[in-house]
């Protein structure tokens, strides 16, 4: 049984691609402050003495966050497919924000010791459970949306909002830092970037709070064909599904954090450039994502999604490891280089995967199934990557070691794309019969 949205309005299409984008491109501001803000939380929360125990203890806790996702996504992802998409939105936007400010707002180290650090991982845990329905949520509600011919390029949008999120996150970090002294910084001001965040999650929760919900799930719903426990029914029927888009999300995931989350540290501890070059850096590599993530998804709905991911995945298991060597050649614009070309890559694999993943799986349990592959694969893959790379390259010495670690995982998402068949083109299905 399938159904579309052919009637949908270009009006109606906006405000949709606004409600369902705008939560986020909080979540990845929330989660890039979090990494360019590192350095300042690892002396803000953690005892002083080893800098590189304090920093590893900071991205421990951020990747701590996202072993919550999982269970955000078995949450809310049938809670989504029970209750509606629209409502479960509005729900962990507002959960989010609150957790956002909770941070911004959390007393240090020195003045509370180990309750400080503590009191940052639960808030994190928070961060991460409400993130569990976040990014699956959007998706599916943009994909039973989407016209058939237009899906790739509606869908895409959570990942172009995500790198946007990103992007002024950084900028808001820089402007920062240069406005105020490093001690002001260090006292009070890797705090504003947090405080920015809860009204603009509370924008977003107004604008969610306007929306109706998708014709595909008002479809299920006049029909009384609403799966009555989404979970069971998506582990029992979508498993093979669930395990692709785990599958294919390992380089997502894995290269969406090192080029955009890890690498600035890297550029600065150990490849000794500036901050700034370090910002002109990640700068560029947002902006070449934001350039060509919906273009690169246009094109998907007319050639296809597996041509697309086939690509992609070959390039990282090509040239992951060139170009690595090409951003530790000691010069900065050889390394600028070198990141540019690798946010190319991710662009490509990003503008195609979302949708390939929620084209997977039936109406009835399509928020269930993409949330609990796709946090799954989060959890294993997504948050832990800084603290994997950084440990990597400590232990091994090798400032080569993140490259390796890229390419095995784009040979494993390779191999699933393999499996995966074409639907582009095709209607979403309400349910299996």
């Amino acid at each position: 049984m399938t159904s579309t949205s052919e009637g949908v309005s270009p009006a109606t299409l906006r405000r949709v691609i606004t409600g369902a984008s705008i939560g986020n491109a909080v979540e990845w501001f929330d989660f890039a402050i979090y990494g360019f803000l590192a350095t300042f939380i690892a002396a803000n929360f953690f005892p002083a003495g080893d800098e590189t125990a304090a920093l590893l203890n900071t991205f421990a806790i951020f990747a701590a966050a996202f072993f919550m996702r999982p269970l955000g996504g078995f949450v809310f992802g049938p809670l989504g497919d029970r209750i509606g998409r629209q409502r479960v939105l509005a729900i962990v936007i507002l959960l989010m924000s609150a957790a956002t400010l909770g941070i911004g707002l959390l007393p240090t180290y020195a003045s509370i010791g180990v309750a400080a650090p503590l009191l940052l991982l639960l808030l994190r845990c928070v961060q991460g459970f409400s993130a569990g329905g976040e990014y699956g949520g959007g998706a599916v509600y943009l994909a039973e949306y989407a016209r058939t011919e237009h899906r790739g390029r509606t869908v895409t949008f959570m990942a172009w909002s995500g790198v946007v999120g990103f992007l002024i996150g950084s900028v808001t970090v820089t402007i920062l830092q240069a406005a105020l002294s490093a001690e002001a910084m260090d006292s009070f001001g890797w705090r504003i970037p947090f405080l920015i965040a809860a009204p603009l999650g509370l924008a977003g929760l107004y604008i969610r709070l306007k929306l109706d919900d998708t014709p595909e799930f008002a479809e299920l719903s006049k029909t009384d064909a609403v799966a009555e426990s989404p979970l069971r029914e998506a582990v029992r029927s979508a498993w093979p599904s669930i395990l692709r888009v785990i599958g294919l999300f390992i380089l997502f995931n894995v290269g969406y954090y090192v080029v955009f989350t890890f690498l600035p540290t890297y550029f600065i501890k150990n490849l000794e450039f500036s901050k700034t070059q370090a910002f002109t850096s990640v700068s560029a590599a947002s902006v070449v994502a934001i350039v060509l993530i919906l273009p690169f998804a246009a094109l998907s709905d007319r050639i296809g999604r597996r041509p697309l991911l086939l690509g992609a995945a070959i390039g990282f298991v090509v040239l992951g490891y060139p170009l690595f060597m090409l951003m530790t050649s000691g010069s900065v614009v050889a390394a600028i280089a070198g990141h540019c070309l690798l946010a190319v890559l991710e662009s490509v694999f990003v503008s195609t995967a979302v949708t390939a993943g929620v084209e997977m799986f039936t109406t009835r349990v399509r928020y269930s199934g993409f949330s609990i592959g796709y946090n799954l694969c989060v959890a294993v893959f997504g948050g832990t990557t800084p603290y994997v790379v950084t440990w990597l390259t400590e232990r091994t010495g090798n400032i080569l070691a993140p490259a390796v670690y890229l390419v095995v995982t784009a040979v494993i998402s390779l191999v699933t794309v393999l499996t995966i068949k074409e639907t582009a083109g095709e209607p979403l299905r309400l349910s299996e019969t």
